[in-house]
């Protein structure tokens, strides 16, 4: 018997930090530990990115848009600071997607 394969996308929904509206996304994703993980590839910042680090509160939903949605928070991972974190997701997009260049985020559940 297979595993059934981890979903390719996630929906992730932030707050515009000029319109206030809600502003989906679909994004390739990586789960570690009790987080997923995003990587923002268009520098210098995309818009999720820069609502994300106005208003920290996501919504985000896997596999589907019309999937169950989830509360969390969102914030930038530091490489420096957190040079573990950033290796071992990297390694997974990189096993996933075969990419995983960019500035990484990270979505916790509330």
């Amino acid at each position: 018997m297979s595993e059934t394969p981890e979903p390719q996308f996630l929906y992730l929904t932030t707050v515009g930090r000029k319109s206030g509206k809600p502003h989906q996304i679909e994004i390739w994703f990586v789960q570690h530990a009790d987080s997923y993980y995003l990587v923002n590839e268009n520098p210098p910042i995309s818009d999720w990115v820069k609502n994300i680090r106005h208003n920290a509160a996501v919504m985000f939903s896997i596999g589907s848009r019309d999937a169950n949605p989830i509360e969390g928070r969102g914030r930038l991972v530091d490489p420096t600071a957190e040079p573990e974190l950033a290796a071992a997701v990297s390694a997974l997009m990189d096993a996933k997607y075969q990419w995983s260049t960019g500035q990484i985020v990270e979505l916790k559940p509330n």
